[in-house]
């Protein structure tokens, strides 16, 4: 999977025509099973299984929009916290959570895909408060899930409960773009 995510991440920055760049595939050996692509067009692939000298002419459904982004959620606690979400440029989004709290479990699904949907644009964490009472207890945090918002190292915003995903949404992009 991981090979497979990146090579199309390669192949959507593939060499020109002509170009004697070569992706060399795990596995092979020698110059004549190096994998090449002819074009950028033709270069964006989806393979299943990637397999040295076949390639699918398909577009990839997902696209990386940018380069190192973080699209999952993070797990904070009082030995990161300050570097983690206090030193972050980005909006943070911060859950308060526990592993026994039903409500924290249906919430959980929606702030995964949040970070996915803002990969490169905020940084979405949890804090378990049974693991990292002192935190909850420095933000005041009486009632889980409680999602707040960071952003230069301030708290902004808060929710509290399990809430739709148009609810948080609306609450990140008033700070998209101000940070």
């Amino acid at each position: 999977m991981a090979l497979e995510t990146c090579f199309r991440a390669w192949a959507l920055h593939a060499p020109a025509a002509g170009s004697k760049d070569r992706l060399l595939v795990a596995g092979s050996s020698g110059s004549g099973s190096n994998l090449v692509l002819p074009s950028k067009r033709a270069a964006a692939v989806a393979v299943a299984p990637l397999s040295a000298g076949r390639v699918a002419t398909r577009r990839p459904r997902h696209v990386c929009q940018s380069k190192n982004a973080v699209d999952e959620v993070l797990v904070a606690d009082e030995k990161n916290w300050d570097g983690m979400v206090m030193a972050c440029e980005t909006p943070v989004l911060v859950e308060f959570w526990a592993p026994w709290c039903g409500p924290c479990r249906m919430i959980a699904p929606v702030i995964d895909e949040l970070a996915k949907d803002y990969a490169g644009k905020i940084m979405c964490c949890k804090v378990n408060t049974d693991e990292s009472p002192n935190v909850a207890s420095t933000y005041g945090i009486r009632s889980i899930p409680t999602v707040l918002i960071f952003n230069g190292g301030e708290k902004k915003e808060s929710v509290i409960g399990a809430v739709p995903k148009s609810t948080l949404t609306t609450l990140i992009d008033k700070y998209i773009g101000s940070s």
